[in-house]
């Protein structure tokens, strides 16, 4: 009972992180036991188990993920810089959270070329997108990524040292660091607390914050970006933070706030399709 329990909750962890990870989960415990039995010298299982697991997923995430996810209308970010176009941490992809439409891909795509060409050097850094398969399945912990049609996208920097600009971000996550409101503007994440909305800032006090001092928020660069999505007629909604969007004069109805019931903005732009 209790093994059966073990497994149960590991094939629920792994499908929450990774969607697929539960069932090949299941699938290596069946392909580790028949290994085990089929050979004369002694593996430890949990050895056989793990082995299993790990080459089992690495199969199906680089080969019959995306086969299957082309069904469900959706395609692969790339895992490594395409179009200009990157992720800020390999396990975005390794986790399956790196599918969209292709709609918002090839819009992605156009915009990190338009972007390279403007700001010659510039890569842009993508953060969580969807899930591969199913409408509705979560994406935990956001609120709307669940249809292919989300995706957000990292800020622009520069070295805080020398104030060159730099396609690394201050958040090994993408996420958690972020351009606070100056004196003077609106500070949303100040009125959503007070309203009783205590996860608006959640990240901010999860993430390490030491690495901000390496870094500068370039405004010119961002809003360069924010304004070609603006443009393009596949992006639909941009969510950004209210400060930001009246610091770099955005105003596009395209530009909008995301509601308290979501996290801060100031980290990180939100774009989605129709």
């Amino acid at each position: 009972m209790v093994r059966l329990l073990g497994r149960s909750l590991l094939f629920i962890v792994l499908t929450i992180l990774t969607q697929v990870g539960g069932v090949v989960y299941l699938l290596s415990i069946f392909v580790s036991g028949r290994f085990v039995r089929s050979v004369s010298w002694e593996v430890p299982h949990w050895v056989v188990k793990v082995v299993s697991f790990i080459a089992l997923y690495c199969i199906a995430i680089c080969t019959v993920v995306p086969a299957l996810a082309a069904l469900y209308g959706r395609v692969r970010m790339p895992m490594f810089t395409s179009h200009h176009i990157r992720p800020v941490t390999i396990w975005t992809c390794l986790l399956n959270r790196n599918y969209v439409r292709p709609q918002l891909r090839s819009a992605v795509y156009e915009v990190g070329d338009k972007m390279a060409a403007k700001y010659p050097g510039t890569n842009i850094n993508y953060l969580d997108a969807n899930f591969p398969f199913f409408n509705g399945f979560p994406l935990l912990p956001h609120l709307s990524h669940n249809d292919g049609k989300k995706l957000d996208l990292s800020f622009c920097y520069d070295h805080g040292s020398t104030g060159t600009p730099t396609n690394d971000v201050p958040s090994f996550i993408g996420y958690g660091i972020c351009e606070e409101p100056l004196p003077g503007e609106v500070n949303t994440a100040e009125g959503c607390y007070a309203k009783g909305y205590r996860q608006y800032s959640i990240l901010r006090y999860i993430v390490p914050q030491g690495a901000k001092a390496n870094f500068a928020f370039n405004a010119q660069r961002t809003k360069g970006l924010v304004s070609l999505l603006v443009l393009h007629k596949a992006i639909d909604k941009i969510f950004i933070e209210p400060h930001l969007k009246s610091r770099l004069g955005l105003s596009s109805s395209k530009v909008r706030f995301h509601s308290c019931r979501a996290v801060r903005h100031d980290d990180h732009v939100h774009i989605q399709v129709r």
